[in-house]
């Protein structure tokens, strides 16, 4: 048989429409024998960079695709109901080019198509196309869809834009394999007819949502958690039972002997779509040094005046010290990273904005200190750089900052009034279903109560330190858990379609400190979607390994409410008695403050209505 590729195939980073992780769908295209894999995941290219680094650890070639939302209406035509039913286009990227193109794709679907989901239309198309090959999707595609609808007219006027627009032999009529579906074998039919008389080439997928036949109950849970449908109501509405699994290249050959030059394509498309991701290249925010000034030689000069500041004078040990450390941030190409940092620290400070003294292994670094990104004196406390920055050891600079979270927000305008909203961002992080929560959807999707749900949930042990045991795991661990398991059917049931969704996102959120700058719009090196956060504009796509591997540097902005109840004791204070008081300045060794910590006095007492 002709070399066959899976070109279109989703993961679990389809939010609640598909169930398997890039991992685990490299790992199956590997053991079929496959030597390249698209991953098409729905509107967001959340799974990309994890997809292509297993598929490298693989020996497996990623392609890297989007399955897109068209909005027929435009995507600024946002009418109850007019667009809820968008069309579908499944979008490869050929090279750097179509990868970058599909990074805006997704970001403007997101920011100015949201409706209902994400949403592109010809207009974005037609100005993103470079570098991408489309195929024209399974039934929810606007061909098949046109061609069941009957308007043949139509779908033949939409396969000559398509056409047109992404160039010859950049766009071709998908034919889905679904053997059981009477509509999908008419429609292949019909898109077969089509292609006879368009000369457009054919192309063979599977469409696959799942790995296997019988993982497709776990995918429907995943499907009623969406729409918060039990099974028993999802089936009654859905008025099907197709199977959405990865089809074996010998399941594709028969199914689609007939018209050979569909596998093939596969193969020729594959060949042609090589996608080569920059990791591990920093790309750090761009600070505006003085003219003539390097970022090395400013930052040298600043931590100059600092050094004079902090110390008066400076020693022999003082300067070895900072040469060594200087040395090593030059060396790793981050002095604009702490004059990015020193900037926006120092811009809180002069808006008298209390800031933390530092914390973590930043709290080592003399330049830190010099720079007041901290105000802890590493050579007084015996504090080792080494801990931070290592220059044996290339890893990215980490300093979380610590702000009186009244106003971190100021904080924040003033980095997108600096850089531009378009360089800085969030991080977006997802919910998963861990067991526990697993167990709850799973119970609710059966039809159990709230009550019932809740007694086989608490059946399932907690996460010690933040680590969740697997369902798995826990059946064999767990005495009272494996024999309700084995005695109760209806324990039994949910605790395996628990496992079927264990692990899989189930929502979007947002790293609660984690902010992003980039020396670029971060559309050139990261997709974006609207923030879920007042003082941000935007959130990556990818969240914090990924944005890493990509050579984004994450700043750590946290809002401290102790920090703001200590501001706002030093207003009193100066409101009530006359006195401005410096808490910098206030000796860590007063024996009257170490008597009061001695006697507990250090929380509200409630009972007593008094401290």
């Amino acid at each position: 048989m002709p070399d066959f590729v899976h070109l279109h195939t989703h993961s679990y980073y389809s939010l609640l429409n598909a169930l398997p992780s890039p991992l685990a769908l490299v790992e199956r295209i590997k053991a079929q024998g496959g030597t390249a894999v698209a991953l098409t995941d729905d509107d967001a290219l959340y799974g990309a960079i994890p997809f292509y680094q297993a598929a490298r650890a693989a020996g497996i070639k990623p392609i890297i695709g989007l399955d897109v939302h068209i909005a027929p209406n435009g995507r600024h035509n946002k009418r109850a109901r007019i667009d809820k039913q968008a069309w579908r286009l499944v979008l490869l990227a050929k090279d750097a080019t179509g990868y970058h193109n599909l990074l805006k794709l997704s970001s403007a679907g997101f920011l100015e198509g949201f409706y209902y989901t994400a949403r592109v239309d010809d207009e974005l198309l037609a100005a993103h196309h470079e570098g991408l090959i489309a195929l024209s999707g399974g039934m929810g595609g606007e061909i098949p869809a046109l061609l069941k609808n009957g308007d043949r007219a139509k779908a033949m006027e939409r396969a000559r834009f398509y056409e047109q627009l992404f160039g010859k032999d950049h766009f071709y009529i998908e034919l889905v394999y679904r053997s059981d579906d009477p509509d999908q074998v008419r429609i292949n039919h019909l898109l077969i007819e089509l292609v006879q008389e368009t000369g457009i080439p054919l192309v063979a997928t599977s469409n696959a949502s799942y790995l296997d036949p019988t993982d497709h109950e776990g995918w429907e849970a995943m499907r009623c958690i969406q729409k918060g449908q039990t099974l028993e109501e999802y089936r009654r509405m859905s008025g099907g039972d197709l199977d959405l699994s990865l089809a074996s290249p010998e399941a594709m050959e028969k199914e689609f002997a007939s018209v050979p030059e569909a596998l093939a394509n596969t193969q020729a498309i594959a060949d042609r779509c090589d996608v080569e991701i920059e990791l591990g290249v920093n790309h750090l925010p761009t600070f505006d040094v003085p003219d003539g000034k390097t970022d090395g030689g400013y930052l040298r000069e600043l931590c100059e005046v600092g050094l004079a500041r902090r110390y008066g004078t400076v020693t022999d040990e003082m300067r070895e010290r900072f040469e060594f450390e200087f040395a090593t941030v030059d060396k790793m190409g981050f002095a604009s990273y702490f004059l990015v940092v020193q900037d926006f620290v120092n811009e809180a400070k002069r808006r008298g904005i209390l800031v933390g003294p530092g914390r973590g292994s930043a709290a080592g670094s003399i330049i830190s200190y010099a720079l007041g990104i901290t105000d802890i004196d590493p050579l007084k406390y015996g504090l080792l750089f080494e801990r931070f920055l290592n220059p044996d050891r290339i890893t990215m600079p980490d300093i979380d900052m610590d702000f009186a979270d009244s106003r971190r927000g100021e904080v924040l305008q003033y980095v997108r009034d600096k850089y531009g909203s378009d360089h800085v961002a969030g991080i977006v992080t997802f919910g998963k279903m861990m067991p526990k929560a697993a167990v709850r959807d799973a119970a609710r999707v059966l039809g159990l109560s709230f009550k019932e749900a809740d007694q086989v949930a608490k059946l399932v042990p907690l996460p010690v330190q933040g680590r969740h045991t697997p369902l798995k795991k826990a059946i064999e661990e767990q005495v009272e858990l494996r024999q309700a398991y084995q005695s109760k059917p209806v324990v039994k049931q949910v605790i395996n379609l628990a496992m079927a969704i264990e692990g899989a996102p189930r929502h979007t959120s947002q790293h609660a400190c984690g902010v992003v700058i980039s020396n670029k719009p971060l559309t050139e090196h990261v997709p974006i979607q609207a923030s879920q956060h007042e003082d941000l504009d935007y959130v990556s796509q990818y969240s914090l390994e990924p944005i890493e591997a990509t050579g984004l540097v994450k700043m750590d902005f946290l809002g401290l409410s102790n920090l703001t109840i200590i501001e706002q004791a030093l207003e009193i204070i100066e409101a009530v008695h006359g006195v401005k008081i410096d808490i910098d300045t206030i000796p860590l060794t007063d024996p009257d403050t170490f008597a009061m910590l001695s006697r507990g006095e250090t929380v509200a007492d409630t009972a007593a209505g008094q401290l």
